[in-house]
């Protein structure tokens, strides 16, 4: 042990092994899938930080901890943003470096049992405002929170139906904490076993008392994926190939991926009657969604259209949230040079204002959102709330076809249902497609990325209001009061410290006539 403390006082092995600890997470999630792994992947990441020297170097080993956490995370972005992906790394990697002087704060050395039970609550609520900073659109979005490779756990969902992804998170962290301390500080694995109770008495509690979705019915949903087709003529003609293969199977709703046309549908009425004649021919309206130039405003939108057998329905929402680099570029002015040394946007896409829930017939009112948007669970809750009785995300990775990237956003819908108790609908151009019911649950099998065909889904309905959607985002709220809380603590035990402390010696003055031990002399 000795020895391997001083291989590590080395700076730059330290780093080198923090990052790499940090990377541990994202075999948590789709690909590799080892939901089971999140539970104790950030133990080697807390115990190399607690045995940090100093806080300074505390924070350093958790900014390196997360350049390799979202450096993993977002690996499959090397081949489009090359040098720039570790750019992004290093910058969104500086949040966990509070994260990490907190850790050693709460466990270096033997820690007590009150340090022990501060730590199992305020580390996890920090980790959480890092998750909450970065969530932000701008900063790249909610793209890998550690509670999101949970997405097939039955019990995690349901926590997710009571406080979100950020209550899977808060508790996942907090289990990692307290197996971190039964590993490393055997005087203090009381504290930490009753940490691990008390997360399974939470999740037990939740799986007990967090009211269920009411069935309501179901919805017949046909998914059209048209596979890796080059050129947008190609394209649209396969995806009408497939949609004329649902004729007379009584579908209430036809789903095309992201960018499944080419052309703006105003500009080109040819393609509306087209998609108006296989509406009328399936006999269900076709939810496209329009990669183009408007001819009715300047920019390039991608917009969900809706097409009935009279054509366009007026139906239209544009995306609000945006891919930062793929879609735009923030600050184009200074960072233009992406473009130079990788896929980056060459001109920045128009952003919606507001989203919009489409009735789509058959009784059937449903959310759509785009691409990522997928990812932030605030415009699933307010669509539910808004009334849409299925979520819909219309999305394509064909850029990353071959990496993790198709997997960990298909999975991202079953976290988004679960939270709001409204079945989900993931469509692609190119794969992973697939659908969930109101609980999460899977609902029939994925399409995946070599599949070129459309598929009919039975989607149960459901009514009622998750404790998520009727509270909104509280987890996070509470872990913000929590951390908080801790720092004003801390500010007034510094006071009082400082107040309780001695002043400084003054040594007797001597005078004219004599030492002070011995005056007249």
């Amino acid at each position: 042990m000795k020895t391997l403390g001083h291989w590590l006082t080395s700076p730059w092995r330290r780093s080198t092994v923090a990052a790499l600890a940090g990377a541990l997470p994202v075999l948590a999630f789709p690909a590799p899938s080892l939901w089971w792994f999140a539970y104790v992947a950030l133990v080697p990441w807390v115990a190399l930080v607690r045995s940090a020297p100093t806080g300074k170097r505390a924070a350093y080993d958790g900014w390196f901890g997360g350049l390799g956490f979202m450096l993993a995370m977002h690996h499959w972005l090397l081949p489009s943003l090359h040098v720039f992906t570790f750019v992004i790394a290093a910058l969104l990697g500086a949040l966990w470096a509070p994260w990490g002087w907190l850790v050693r704060r709460f466990l270096a050395g033997t820690p007590s049992r009150g340090r022990i039970g501060g730590a199992l609550l305020v580390l996890p609520s920090g980790w959480l405002l890092v998750e909450l900073v970065r969530s932000w659109q701008g900063l790249g979005g909610p793209w890998g929170m550690l509670g999101a490779s949970q997405w097939e756990v039955e019990p995690a969902l349901r926590l997710a139906s009571v406080g979100g992804v950020w209550l899977i998170s808060f508790l996942v962290v907090a289990v990692n904490v307290a197996v971190a301390v039964l590993i490393t500080v055997r005087q203090s694995r009381v504290p930490a076993l009753a940490g691990v109770l008390a997360t399974a008495a939470a999740t037990s509690a939740a799986w007990m008392w967090s009211p269920r979705p009411d069935a309501d019915g179901g919805a017949r949903i046909a998914v059209v994926q048209p596979g890796v087709i080059e050129g947008v003529d190609r394209r649209f003609a396969r995806e009408e190939q497939l949609t004329r293969q649902l004729a007379g199977q009584d579908v209430d709703l036809v789903v095309w991926g992201e960018s499944s046309v080419g052309f703006d549908l105003v500009d080109r009425p040819d393609l509306a009657r087209r998609l108006a004649a296989l509406s009328s021919e399936t006999g269900a309206d076709i939810l496209v969604n329009v990669d183009a130039r408007r001819s009715d405003k300047p920019g390039i939108y991608k917009s969900s259209v809706l097409v009935g057998p009279g054509g366009l329905t007026g139906d239209r929402y544009d995306k609000m949230r945006l891919v930062p680099f793929g879609e735009y570029i923030p600050f184009r002015s200074l960072l233009g040079w992406a473009t130079s040394v990788g896929k980056a946007a060459g001109e920045n896409r128009r952003q919606g204002s507001a989203q919009v829930v489409m009735d789509v017939g058959h009784g059937l009112r449903v959310g759509p959102m785009v691409c990522f948007e997928s990812a932030f669970p605030d415009m699933s809750r307010h669509l539910a709330e808004d009334g849409a009785e299925v979520l819909i995300a219309q999305s394509s990775t064909s850029t990353f076809q071959h990496s993790w990237a198709p997997e960990q956003h298909a999975s991202l819908a079953a976290l988004r249902a679960a939270e709001t108790g409204r079945p989900m609908v993931h469509a692609t151009l190119t794969g992973v497609s697939a659908v969930y019911g109101p609980e999460g649950q899977r609902v029939g099998s994925w399409l995946g990325t070599s599949a070129s065909a459309t598929t009919v889904y039975e989607v149960p309905l459901a009514t009622g209001v998750t404790p998520y959607v009727r509270f909104g985002d509280w987890v996070p709220r509470a872990a913000l009061l929590v951390v908080a809380v801790w720092c004003a603590g801390q500010g007034v035990r510094f006071l009082r410290l400082r107040r309780s402390a001695p002043g400084p010696r003054v040594p007797l003055a001597r005078t004219a006539h004599g030492s002070p031990a011995h005056p007249g002399r």
